[in-house]
C-alpha cells in the first residue's frame, strides 16, 4: 500500500485503536493479543506492550511484600563493626543520623530521600493505584498517583546504596571486623522484589485497567 493512502486510511481510525512507537515514532493500527503476547514495533522491533496473565494480583502481591521487607530493611542492622574494642551495629536510618550529626546534612537529607523515603512513596502509590482497580472506586486518584509514580520512578536508587554498602564492606574488612547483619538480606531482597515488581507491573495493562478497557488485568 503507498505511504499516503496508508497515512489517508489510519487518518480515519479512532484514537483508540492506534498505537504510536517509541522509539521511532511508526503509527500503527493496535493489534488485539492474548494473555502472554507481546507486540513490537514492525520498523525497530521495540516491545510497544505486552499482555501478563494475573498482572494486577500479581503486582499487588509483590507489593505487599516489598512493604513488609522495608521497615527491617532499613531499620534492622546492616553490618555489625568491631574495631578497638568497641561495637557497633550499623543500619540505613543510622547511617543518615551519622550524616547529619557530622555536619552533612545536604547530603543526610539527599540519602534519605533516595534510600528511604521516595521508595516508600513509590511503592505506596503502587498500592493504592492496583487497590483502585481492584476495587474499581478512585480512579481518578489513580490515574493522578500512577503519573505521580512515574515521576519518582528516577529517584529512588535503592541500588546505588547498596552498592555503596558493598563497597564499604570490603574497604573495612581490612581495618575492623565485620559481620553481615539481617538488615542487608532484607535491603537485597527489597531492592530484588522492586525489579520484579517493575517488570511485572505493566505500564500498558495499567493504563488500561485504569481506564476500565481491559478487565483481563484484574483477573
Amino acid at each position: 500500500m503507498p505511504e499516503s493512502a496508508a497515512q489517508q486510511s489510519l487518518a480515519e481510525v479512532p484514537l483508540t485503536e492506534l498505537v504510536a512507537c517509541h522509539e521511532c515514532d511508526l503509527l500503527m493500527r493496535r493489534p488485539v493479543i492474548n494473555d502472554g503476547e507481546r507486540v513490537e514495533c514492525p520498523r525497530c522491533g521495540y516491545e510497544l506492550y505486552s499482555h501478563r496473565p494475573q498482572v494486577i494480583r500479581r503486582s499487588l502481591a509483590l507489593v505487599l511484600a516489598a512493604l513488609l521487607l522495608y521497615i527491617p530493611a532499613n531499620f534492622q542492622p546492616i553490618m555489625q563493626m568491631t574495631m578497638l574494642g568497641q561495637t557497633s551495629h550499623d543500619t540505613v536510618w543510622s547511617g543518615v543520623l551519622g550524616l547529619y550529626d557530622a555536619g552533612m546534612q545536604s547530603i543526610a537529607v539527599v540519602v534519605f530521600l533516595c534510600s528511604m523515603a521516595v521508595p516508600l512513596l513509590k511503592l505506596l502509590c503502587q498500592l493504592l493505584v492496583l487497590l483502585s482497580i481492584c476495587l474499581k472506586i478512585g480512579r481518578g486518584y489513580g490515574f493522578l498517583l500512577y503519573r505521580i509514580y512515574h515521576h519518582m520512578r528516577e529517584w529512588g536508587m535503592l541500588e546505588v546504596y547498596l552498592i555503596g554498602i558493598l563497597v564499604s564492606i570490603v574497604k573495612l574488612a581490612d581495618i575492623a571486623e565485620l559481620s553481615v547483619g539481617f538488615g542487608l538480606f532484607c535491603f537485597i531482597a527489597l531492592l530484588l522484589v522492586q525489579v520484579w515488581l517493575e517488570v511485572t507491573m505493566s505500564p500498558h495493562q495499567i493504563w488500561e485497567a485504569l481506564a476500565g478497557e481491559d478487565a483481563r488485568a484484574r483477573h
